[in-house]
């Protein structure tokens, strides 16, 4: 007799992201050369004075537990670079640092939603939100954008996915998977709906230090008075700081949500690691040099990889102001046999192109599109030349 599982975990989907690296892996393990473009995770080693700090927490003995919502020091550090970053007043007690940006993700929805509340959300979405909403019993309402826009909502999609139902609206941008950034304009739009019906917002930043030459990047609680009170911020040091492994992320929240976050939080998981909340300190006090060499070989590989897909026939994109994804249409390349495999979906073509090429990506239909992969381009230059060269073979001899 097998044990029962839970409705609401047995309806989840498994993470793409994860069960394509998953695969890639397993062939990396058999002995294979593996280009592997399906994560989003910067490929740079963390700054060696992040991991000083480190270190240096470590012999000073901070190694126990620390308030459950995240070290006053930290909580600081975060309100001081926002307010030196977008001129945002907030209050540290605002902050609930989290296990990374994901945790900070899922202690909002579990706090701010009751089943049956809507949640809009445009479509192509990160794998994980969809179902997280779906964990607390409220309901997703995907949007499809259109590639035409650089797959932005629009204000009138927008407003004809409201109902009465309607709770909250979660933007990311710039977006994964698509790497696509609203303009400051293209938001005060979606703001004054929000404010008009009275919405939440839950805006994930995570990427907003990866904006690229002609992009400009907007702070969603800074485009009209009265945002910071509707708004939940999201943000880490994982893609900005090359910090994925240290698991630190935070929420920022109205008081009355932050608190209620925290409680949650202190019975969900307690602290998040002491020692990577003070490495975090050092990351926002410290010189952001590290960010801009970063964000510069991101836009470099940018481009490299914008001019890779131009050479290959049949392919289109969005533009990418920022992150570190291309998110590619493939739909005049499914239909067809490679190699003799018949392949229909973006799912088949993604797993033929590992099969057959050592490529990994991950297919659109996860993020909500079918038609389209997602490659990262947080990769070396060996791994992006190689991958591309065999992208640009399967597509066209095979």
């Amino acid at each position: 007799m097998s044990m029962k599982i839970s409705r609401i975990v047995n309806a989840l989907e498994p993470s793409a992201t994860m069960a394509m690296a998953a695969k890639a892996k397993e062939l990396k393990s058999s002995g294979k050369t593996v280009y592997d473009l399906s994560l989003g995770e910067p490929d740079f080693v963390t700054p060696q004075h992040i991991c000083d700090a480190a270190a240096t927490a470590m012999k000073a003995g901070h190694t126990h537990y620390t308030v459950a919502s995240g070290i006053p020091e930290l909580k600081k550090a975060v309100v001081e670079s926002y307010k030196k970053m977008y001129g945002l007043d907030y209050d540290p007690a605002q902050v609930t640092v989290t296990n990374g940006a994901k945790h900070a993700l899922h202690n909002a929805f579990t706090t701010t939603l009751d089943p049956g509340d809507e949640v809009i959300i445009p479509a192509p979405y990160w794998v994980s939100y969809a179902e997280l909403v779906r964990l607390t019993g409220a309901v997703p309402v995907i949007v499809q954008t259109e590639e035409s826009n650089d797959f932005k909502i629009t204000p009138e999609q927008f407003k004809a996915a409201m109902t009465g139902n309607t709770r909250m609206f979660l933007l990311c941008s710039p977006s994964n998977p698509t790497g696509t950034l609203y303009s400051p304009e293209e938001l005060a739009v979606l703001a004054d709906l929000v404010l008009e019906n009275n919405l939440i917002v839950l805006a994930d930043e995570i990427y907003d230090q990866l904006v690229y030459a002609g992009s400009k990047f907007a702070s969603f609680p800074t485009l009209r008075p009265g945002l910071q009170e509707r708004t939940i911020l999201i943000n880490g040091v994982s893609k900005t700081y090359a910090m994925t492994g240290w698991r630190i992320g935070w929420s920022i929240a109205p008081s009355n949500v932050a608190k209620k976050i925290g409680e949650l939080q202190s019975q969900e998981t307690s602290n998040p690691c002491s020692i990577s909340q003070y490495a975090t300190v050092a990351a926002l006090n410290g010189d952001q040099k590290c960010v801009a060499e970063m964000r510069a070989e991101f836009e470099k590989r940018r481009d490299y990889v914008q001019s890779r897909l131009d050479e290959i026939p049949g392919l289109s994109y969005p533009n990418m102001g920022g992150a570190f994804y291309a998110y590619f249409n493939v739909k005049q390349h499914l239909g067809r046999k490679y190699n003799g495999v018949q392949v229909d979906t973006s799912e088949q073509w993604c797993l033929e192109l590992l099969a057959q090429k050592n490529v990994a990506t991950v297919m659109g239909s996860s993020f909500g599109t079918e038609g389209y992969v997602r490659a990262s381009f947080a990769a070396s230059d060996e791994v992006l030349k190689n991958a591309f060269d065999r992208i640009r073979d399967f597509v066209t001899k095979s």
